[in-house]
């Protein structure tokens, strides 16, 4: 389905701009447990640093209803991204160790992204879920990220090893792309 103002879509969404600072992602399959927990991820993240894109709410509108599921779209920070092969290695470099620190930042506190990389039967370009920004790297689309008290320690802590192999991966990518 086609939307104004449409920036992205993936597997079950369509991210559509609300305002110069919003953004709302639109829920066009029925994923009615993701979106409440999709939002409690975000919510959790944002406590702990800015790595993760700002949750703002949960919203209704009526104008989406008749265009998609439920008409609650999640609405949260318009994030630019830009490219960040215009900048110096050393620059990256400086943003990278911020993005290290701060992702591993979350997953002390619990949190883990999952996606950094997505898997190559799941489409999309590599490390598309990492976005440079005037503010530094950040993450999008917590869609499939866990919290440690829903996963428990074990499958949590093969999550953040996975992660971190990506993290690795996604250094060797940003400075010498």
């Amino acid at each position: 389905m086609k939307y104004a103002r449409r920036l992205s879509s993936g597997t079950n969404n369509t991210v559509i701009v609300l305002s110069e600072t919003e953004v709302a992602k639109l829920y066009t399959s029925d994923t009615r447990s993701d979106i409440g927990s999709e939002a409690e991820k975000m919510r959790f993240a944002n406590t702990i640093n800015d790595l993760v894109v700002k949750f703002i709410r949960l919203d209704y509108n009526d104008a989406l209803e008749a265009e998609m599921l439920r008409g609650r779209p999640a609405v949260m920070e318009r994030i630019r991204p830009i490219d960040f092969r215009a900048y110096e290695v050393e620059v990256r470099e400086l943003w990278l160790d911020v993005f290290e620190d701060e992702l591993r930042g979350l997953h002390r506190a619990g949190f883990v992204h999952r996606d950094l990389k997505p898997p190559s039967n799941l489409g999309g370009l590599a490390f598309d879920n990492i976005l440079l920004t005037e503010q530094g790297l950040r993450l999008i689309d917590v869609g499939i990220s866990a919290l440690k008290k829903q996963v428990g320690d074990t499958i949590f802590e093969k999550y953040v090893a996975n992660e971190e192999t990506e993290m690795a991966e996604f250094r060797d990518y940003f400075l010498n792309r």
